[in-house]
Parts: structure tokens; C-alpha cells; sequence
């Protein structure tokens, strides 16, 4: 099975790059950020990372499929909306960043000609593609490529068998790649290991980076029943409900800092019921220690926010961690200047370098 999909997958990348599929370039700066992976290598914290780099300075768009939501074509995105109008990921980054234009367009050229077409003090300056280093109709002027430590793309392999969308040879197509959820600690023999694993070409840039976890929010915050400025987690146990691809990091993380984690692990992006929500309640009363709390993620807090009925014993006790990306041995002024010279640069003369000289 995994022979065949690569076939195909391998079949739809050669008409691109024979030219017989068309990649558009746009007259503004494009970043791309994305993975070949199914999932779980930190796509929206990093893409929150660029937007709190330039929104700042400059009009910054994001633009996704919105995965999973109900209704199609292009939509801009609202602080008022739902995740099943626009996914949870877009409503995540317009609630943080309530300066920056978030769309959805399942169509990336078409989102992109959206933005484009809006008047010119609303135009952005800058495009943010989040997970799209597959969609390949859309030529960005920087493509981002992320892997995760605990399971390089070079160690992986094709769906079904591993978790690969498409081949790890086509990492070539980034000029960037991030390896994310290092440890703090990262030596330089490490950095030089991962190097040659994934032979970096002379035209790419690498770059790690590593999560860091604040301090919990309540989910509902007229309903929190704890100080919101106390360290919750110091000697509580926890329930983790989690509906993201890959909760290990963050159980690792609680597991560190509480004496007590039970799980509950629901498939990506899940969209909790009412069901959900009985089984929740059920296993945070079997937890029979006093200053219990239910944690859950960023991402998940959107959706639960989006349920209706939820049990005042649920409401007053879940708190969501947020968390940063943190690039590791002074890698982030590099990156940060490279990313703003050419936001900068390519926003001002709208010329896109080649893939040789973008950065």
C-alpha cells in the first residue's frame, strides 16, 4: 500500500516539476510553513511565531484550508466564529492576533487572489500558508519545512506504513527546515548528527526549536473556580484531554510537574459531544484527590468552547496551556532577521527571488 501511494504522490510531484502542473507566484511576500508528516510537528505554534514576528510591522494575512470546518470556499475569519464555520486552528490564531487577517480557502491561489483583491489600506503585506508544502500551486517566496526530533522525515516512512505524505527526498523543496520538540539541552554533536541525517544542501537553512509551556488559563474563565495566577499544576492531579496528533510532549511535560496525569486521548481534531463530555466527568470523579483539575490544550480550548451544556463540575475545573516556540542556541535572531529582510524587501519592489537567493 505504501509502495502505491508513493507512486502516486511521486506521479502528481514529477507534473510539477515538469512544469505540466502550474505553481503560481504572487506579487507580494508568500511564506509557506508545513510538514510532510500527518500531523504533530507544531505547525500552528510556528506559524504563530511568524505572525507575532511581523504583524507588528507589517499587515500580516494567514491563509489555510481550515481543516475540518463545514462550509467551503473563501471565508474570512471572525473572533465571533466557530470551529466547524472556519476550524479551530484559524479561529486559534484570529482570537490571539486580533490585528492580523486570518482566511480559509481550501484553494491557496484563490485565497490568495482574495486577499489581493481586498481595498488597498486592508491589502495585506505579507501571506502566511499554513500547511501548505504539499499544496504545490502556490510558489512561495519562503518554504518552511518542519520534522519533529523524536522522528526525523528521514527516519519515517509512506503512509499507511509510517507517517509520511510524501517522499523525505522533497524536503528539498524548502529553503528552510525546522527540526521542532527538542530537548532543552540540545549539544552541538546533536545539531551536527541531524545535519548530516538530513543533508542539509548549501541553499537550505536549519534551524530547532523547542516548546515552552505557560501557565494555565481557565477554558471558561466566568466559571474558574482557582486563582488564575497561582501555579496550578505544583502538587495537583491532573485529567489531560487532549485532540491533537501527538500529546506525548505535553504529557510528558504535566507528568514532570504533577504527581497524579490520567489521559484521555481523542483523535485529532476531534469534535467533542455530548458523550465526550459524560465520559470527562466520569473519569475527573473518579480522581479522589483534593485541587483536581481537567487540562487540555490551545488548540482543544477552542473547540470546547464551542460545545454547548457543559457541566458546571467541567467548566469550573479545565484550564487550557498555552505554549511558545523557543528556538534553541541563539537560532532565532538568524531566523528572525532573514524572515524580516525579506518581508521587507520583497514587500516593497514585489520581486521574489530565486529559490537560490530568497533568503
Amino acid at each position: 500500500m505504501s509502495i502505491l501511494y508513493g507512486i502516486g504522490v511521486a506521479f502528481r510531484n514529477s507534473l510539477f516539476d515538469m512544469k505540466i502542473k502550474k505553481s503560481k507566484d504572487f506579487n507580494l511576500p508568500v511564506i509557506s510553513i508545513g510538514n510532510i508528516t500527518a500531523g504533530g510537528t507544531g505547525k500552528t505554534p510556528h506559524t504563530e511565531y511568524l505572525i507575532e514576528l511581523l504583524y507588528k510591522d507589517f499587515k500580516v494575512a494567514t491563509l489555510s484550508r481550515g481543516y475540518k470546518r463545514k462550509t467551503s470556499g473563501f471565508l474570512m475569519v471572525e473572533k465571533e466564529a466557530t470551529p466547524k464555520q472556519v476550524g479551530d486552528e484559524p479561529l486559534q490564531i484570529k482570537q490571539k492576533f486580533e490585528k492580523a487577517i486570518v482566511a480559509v480557502d481550501e484553494k491557496r491561489v484563490r485565497g490568495i487572489e482574495k486577499l489581493l483583491a481586498l481595498p488597498k489600506e486592508e491589502r495585506p503585506d505579507v501571506v502566511i500558508l499554513d500547511d501548505a508544502f504539499q499544496h504545490r500551486y502556490v510558489n512561495p517566496g519562503i518554504n518552511i519545512l518542519l520534522t519533529d526530533y523524536s522522528r526525523l522525515i528521514t527516519q519515517d516512512t509512506l503512509l499507511p506504513h509510517g507517517r509520511l505524505r510524501e517522499s523525505a527526498s522533497n524536503r528539498e523543496r524548502a529553503n528552510v527546515i525546522i527540526v521542532t520538540k527538542c530537548p532543552s539541552q540540545l549539544k552541538p554533536i546533536d545539531e551536527r548528527i541531524i545535519t548530516k541525517e538530513l543533508n542539509i544542501r548549501p541553499f537550505q537553512y536549519l534551524y530547532f526549536t523547542k516548546f515552552k509551556y505557560g501557565q494555565l488559563k481557565p477554558v471558561f474563565s466566568e466559571h474558574a473556580r482557582h486563582n488564575p495566577e497561582a501555579d496550578l499544576l505544583e502538587g495537583n492531579p491532573v485529567l489531560l484531554v487532549t485532540g491533537i496528533a501527538n500529546p506525548a510532549p505535553l504529557y510528558e511535560h504535566l507528568r514532570s510537574v504533577s504527581p497524579k496525569v490520567t489521559e484521555i486521548v481523542f483523535p485529532d481534531h476531534h469534535d467533542f459531544g455530548a458523550k465526550d463530555i459524560q465520559q470527562i466527568e466520569k473519569e475527573f470523579n473518579e480522581i479522589k484527590e483534593d485541587g483536581k483539575l481537567i487540562v487540555t490544550t490551545e488548540k482543544d480550548m477552542i473547540r470546547f468552547r464551542a460545545v454547548e451544556g457543559i457541566p458546571e463540575l467541567i467548566a469550573k475545573n479545565l484550564y487550557y496551556i498555552p505554549l511558545k516556540v523557543t528556538f534553541l542556541n541563539k537560532g532565532d535572531k538568524d531566523f528572525d532577521q532573514k524572515i524580516r529582510k525579506y518581508v521587507r524587501e520583497n514587500k516593497s519592489n514585489f520581486d521574489l527571488y530565486s529559490k537560490s537567493n530568497r533568503m
